[in-house]
Order: C-alpha cells, then sequence, then structure tokens
C-alpha cells in the first residue's frame, strides 16, 4: 500500500519533470512566432550585431518563458498536484501567452509598440477599420493554439520517461542559458562603446530590458569616463536618429523674395485677440490672414518647436541630439536671407540656441538688460540699417510672461485680479506690436515682408473648473490654442474657421515662399495654409506624452500607452473609448520620422 504523502511527492515530481518540458516546447514556439520582429527590422550589417540578434532571441524568450513558468505554473504544481487539473491550468496559460505574442507581432509593425493599454484598445475598439479587423482576426487562432497545446501536453505526458532518459534537459537549459548571458553582456559593452548594430536592437522584443553597467565599469576600470564622454559626443554628432526630411528637398521654382518677420507673444491665448484688448493687432488680423481656430504644438515653449521645425515635439531630443536645424531656416539661409533674431528675454530658454537657433551662420544680437523695448528698439535699428534684402526676422515678446507685474490692490477675487492684470499685459503687448508694424510701413517694406504674429502656448485661468492654472499643465483649448494672423503681399485679407496647426506655418513657407515642390508629408506634420482641409485631428505635446484633439474630444496618451479622454470643455470621460483611428494616425506620427536603420 502507498502512502498518501508519497503518493503526493511522486504526482508533485511527475509534473514538475513535465512542467519542464512544457515549458521547453513553448520556447520553441514562442521563438517561432517571434522571428516576425526579426523580419519585420533591418537585419544588422556586422557579425557582432548579427550574433547579437541571435543570442538575444534565444536568450530572451527562453528566459521569458522559462520565467513565467517558474512564477506562475511551478508554485501550482504543488497546489494543484492533479494531472488532468493542472494541465487544463498550464494549457490555458500557454495558450493566452502565445496568442498575446501572436497579437504583438502583428502591432508592433504598425504603431512601433508592443502591447500596453492603447494597443490593447485598438484590438477591443468597436470602431471598423482595416486594421483593427485584421487583428481581432487573429482571435481566431486561438482555439487552434489551445488544440495544439492540448495534443503537446499529452504526447509530452506520454514521453516524458523516454525524454528524461535521454538526458539532453541540461545542455539545453544550459544553451538558453548562455545565450541570455552571452547577449546581455554584448548590450553591456555595447552600450558602453555606443555600438549601434547591438544598440539599435533594444526594443525589436516585447518585455525586453538589455542590462547596462556604465557605472559599474567605470568603478572597475573597464571603463574610461572622458573616452566614454568624447564618443559620446562623436556619436550624437554622426548618428541621424531622425529622418528629417524623409525624401530631399526639390524646388520647382526659384520662389518668391519676400522678407520674413515672425513676432512670437509668449503666453497668449485666442480669445485675447479682441477689439478691446488688442486693437490693433485685431485690425491688423482682420485685413489679413486671420486663423481662428489655430492650436499651438505644446501647451509649453517647446510651441516654438513645432512651429519652426513642422513635427512633434517627441522628436525634439533626438534632433537636438544630432544637431539638425529646422529646414526653414536650412532652405533660407541657402536662399540668401539675412538673419536677425530679437527677444524680450535674451533668449533665455535654451531650445532657442541649442536646438532651433544652432547653425552657425545664425547668431544672437546682443541685447543687453533685455526686455521688449529694447528688443523692438534693436530690431528697428536693424531694420533701419538695412540689413539687406531678402532678410528673416525672428522677435520674441516676453511681457505676457509676467503678467501679474500689472495686478493692482483691488478689492477684486484673486482670480479676478490675474484676469484683468493679463487683460492690460495683452494691451501693453498691443501696442508694441503696432511700434512694430508702423516700423515696416514706414520703411515702406510692408507690401515685401511676410508678418507673422502668434505665440509659443496660452494660458488657463482655471477655465475648465478642474483647478488648472497658468501653462503646461493639461491639453485644453486655454493651453492650446494661440493667435495665429499672418500678412501675405497681395493676398486677400481672409478669416479661417477650419482647424490649422504650427506644424504649418514651415510647410508654408517653404512651398510658397521657396518654391519647394515636395509634398508636406515628406518633410513635416503640417499642411499648407493656403490649402486647408478637415483634418481628423491636430497632435500637441511633447516626450512624455501626446495629446490628439478632434472636435469631440482630446485624447491624452503617455509613453506607457496609458490614455484619458476628454470632452470639448476638457472634463474627463471615464467610460469613453477613444476613436481607434485617432490613436492609430496619431501613434504612426510620433514614429514616422525616426529612421528606422538606427
Amino acid at each position: 500500500m502507498v502512502s498518501s504523502g508519497n503518493s503526493y511527492r511522486e504526482r508533485v515530481s511527475r509534473l514538475v519533470g513535465w512542467g519542464h518540458w512544457f515549458a521547453f516546447f513553448n520556447i520553441i514556439a514562442a521563438m517561432l512566432i517571434s522571428t516576425k520582429y526579426i523580419s519585420e527590422s533591418p537585419w544588422p550589417e556586422t557579425l557582432l550585431g548579427q550574433t547579437y540578434l541571435i543570442l538575444s532571441w534565444a536568450g530572451h524568450f527562453g528566459f521569458l518563458v522559462f520565467a513565467l513558468y517558474i512564477l506562475v505554473l511551478f508554485p501550482l504544481t504543488f497546489v494543484l498536484p492533479f494531472k488532468q487539473l493542472f494541465r487544463i491550468v498550464a494549457i490555458c496559460f500557454a495558450t493566452v501567452g502565445l496568442t498575446a505574442l501572436l497579437l504583438d507581432t502583428q502591432t508592433y509593425p504598425q504603431v512601433y509598440q508592443h502591447l500596453n493599454p492603447v494597443t490593447w484598445e485598438l484590438l477591443l475598439n468597436r470602431e471598423q477599420s482595416e486594421i483593427a479587423t485584421d487583428l481581432q482576426q487573429l482571435f481566431i487562432v486561438l482555439p487552434i493554439i489551445f488544440m495544439l497545446q492540448l495534443a503537446l501536453a499529452e504526447w509530452i505526458w506520454r514521453k516524458q520517461r523516454r525524454l528524461s532518459h535521454k538526458h539532453i534537459g541540461r545542455p539545453i537549459a544550459a544553451v538558453f542559458f548562455l545565450c541570455f548571458i552571452s547577449s546581455h553582456l554584448i548590450y553591456i559593452w555595447a552600450d558602453a562603446y555606443f555600438y549601434q548594430p547591438v544598440t539599435s536592437q533594444k526594443s525589436n522584443f516585447p518585455l525586453s530590458y538589455p542590462m547596462t553597467a556604465k557605472t559599474f565599469m567605470e568603478k572597475h576600470g573597464l571603463l574610461d569616463r572622458e573616452e566614454y564622454l568624447k564618443r559620446r559626443q562623436i556619436k550624437e554628432n554622426t548618428v541621424d536618429l531622425v529622418n528629417y526630411p524623409i525624401e530631399p528637398l526639390t524646388f520647382s521654382s526659384r520662389g518668391k523674395k519676400y522678407n520674413v518677420l515672425v513676432v512670437l507673444v509668449d503666453n497668449l491665448r485666442a480669445d485675447a485677440l479682441t477689439s478691446n484688448t488688442m486693437p490693433a493687432t485685431r485690425q491688423f488680423a482682420s485685413r489679413n490672414q486671420n486663423y481662428i481656430n489655430h492650436y499651438s504644438a505644446s501647451n509649453d515653449n517647446y510651441g516654438v518647436f513645432g512651429l519652426f521645425y513642422g513635427i512633434p515635439n517627441s522628436y525634439a531630443d533626438s534632433i537636438k541630439s544630432q544637431g539638425t536645424s529646422p529646414l526653414l531656416l536650412t532652405e533660407l539661409e541657402d536662399k540668401g536671407y539675412h538673419f536677425g533674431l530679437f527677444s524680450g528675454n535674451n533668449f533665455s530658454d535654451d531650445l532657442y540656441y541649442e536646438t532651433i537657433f544652432s547653425s552657425p551662420e545664425v547668431t544672437q544680437q546682443d541685447t543687453h538688460n533685455a526686455s521688449d523695448a529694447k528688443a523692438i528698439e534693436d530690431w528697428s535699428t536693424w531694420i533701419e540699417a538695412k540689413p539687406g534684402s531678402p532678410w528673416f526676422s525672428f522677435i520674441e515678446l516676453t511681457t505676457m510672461n509676467h503678467f501679474d507685474d500689472y495686478s493692482s490692490n483691488t478689492a477684486e477675487p484673486a482670480d479676478e485680479q490675474l484676469k484683468s492684470a493679463y487683460s492690460e499685459a495683452a494691451q501693453s503687448v498691443d501696442k508694441k506690436v503696432s511700434q512694430i508694424l508702423d516700423t515696416l510701413n514706414n520703411q515702406d517694406i510692408m507690401d515685401n515682408t511676410i508678418v507673422i504674429i502668434t505665440s509659443n502656448h496660452g494660458t488657463e485661468f482655471n477655465d475648465s473648473n478642474n483647478g488648472r492654472w497658468g501653462s503646461n499643465t493639461n491639453y485644453s483649448r486655454y493651453q492650446l490654442q494661440v493667435p495665429f494672423v499672418m500678412h501675405w503681399p497681395d493676398k486677400e485679407p481672409k478669416e479661417y474657421v477650419i482647424k490649422s496647426s504650427h506644424f504649418d506655418m514651415s510647410v508654408t513657407l517653404l512651398q510658397d515662399l521657396l518654391g519647394v515642390s515636395n509634398p508636406p508629408n515628406e518633410f513635416s506634420s503640417g499642411i499648407n495654409l493656403f490649402e486647408l482641409s478637415e483634418r481628423p485631428w491636430i497632435l500637441a505635446g511633447d516626450a512624455r506624452e501626446m495629446a490628439l484633439i478632434t472636435d469631440e474630444s482630446t485624447t491624452v496618451v503617455d509613453k506607457f500607452g496609458n490614455y484619458k479622454e476628454y470632452d470639448t470643455n476638457y472634463q474627463r470621460k471615464k467610460y469613453a473609448s477613444p476613436k481607434l483611428s485617432v490613436l492609430l494616425q496619431g501613434l504612426a506620427e510620433l514614429k514616422r520620422f525616426y529612421n528606422r536603420e538606427h
């Protein structure tokens, strides 16, 4: 008679052995499915890069599947030591895991993100689209995978003793372990020495987090910090992370020789442009191209990045690393434009001279004791000195950044005082803009100058009743909508109600001023301001999160794929699902300019 204790140990031992072989064959299945990632990624050009790809492929999926077995199924062996029950649990677990992997292989090449809340939404969203339909059809294979797992489980159970007698379990485990360790050691070295054929594979596989050990290597004398910093500088200067433009620019004509003046009023809301608050600017808008439904590229100073580059701010760090100037400024330089840059705060934001105005030919004006009045005075002197034609000039007015200086001690509530101060500051800015326009008229160059008046972002006074004030606190229209007025010689006045974006400015100037014939999608995320059409969304945001604004809602997605949806007054829609097509297009736009070869 066999005791119950021995029977329990025998059952557990048999199930543990079965579980190891079940995990092994699922590792093979996962590796076969994951070949999709390899086929969709650029093949490494070097032998070491190819070696790393093979080692990481085997090591990562070997470790991933076995780790899931150890963490989930192995403990259940002692809780459910019953053959049929334990096997059906393991089969269901493996079926779900392989199905999720199969789904991920299909979503990743399309949106460049592994499974996360957004990609799950793409799968489960009821909105019909070609991509969603293709992905949902993959669920059809779930019962097929289940049946295959069922057959595999039964086959392993019958062949378990024969498999164990072959004594190949430990050598196989050793191979996967060596692949795993070797791949991480190679990546540690590649990360420290900026070896791109390896580091470019960092995100190829789901749940992949290659090890780095620069601090450890430096501490133990394996890495010289000074040499590392030199290599990093060289790498930043030589590797193009962003394809900007995607295709080389071509020109259909010589373009025109109009001067260009961009007046950027920091922190100016769209609804400040009224006859009562800014009469001179409002009158100028009524006589020219006035875009009353215009959105900045961000709710902070990085709205200027989108204005000049015409692409989302998520590319800003990569653009800075590779030292790429805005196409607009590069082409203006090539066409012989003279540059004059003036700021009310001496361009205190590093964004200007580290990224936008980083070209050596574009040098900062000497503006000691900086103020808006001084910037306008220096600009007027520069204009009167005839800088040469054509010219490009940029004036940053910063009065609105300190609008609370206009606050007066009254009996009004604090919030009303702030609004009054903001209005008074806007009136002061209006006089400064009027002074700029008068200078152009007095110099008789208005008819030969494109004038653009806009802002980097708006500001909020708890307009949405959600406790948000100022800027860079949410993506409501109060922080994103800004004025955009454009004077273009020989163009009839027109007011545009259709949505426009900061991304559109560079497209318009490149095409209609400089004669670029490429379609906008080859060098920008915007469209021509003279050819506006209804677009499904407006994009704003930064490297941390993006906002997709439609007529009905605003969807905010962070870098981890978590999303929230808000109505037109920026109130959270807790049970609403974002529009599938909007999510897909927005995610694609954030990846479209990245160089897939790197």
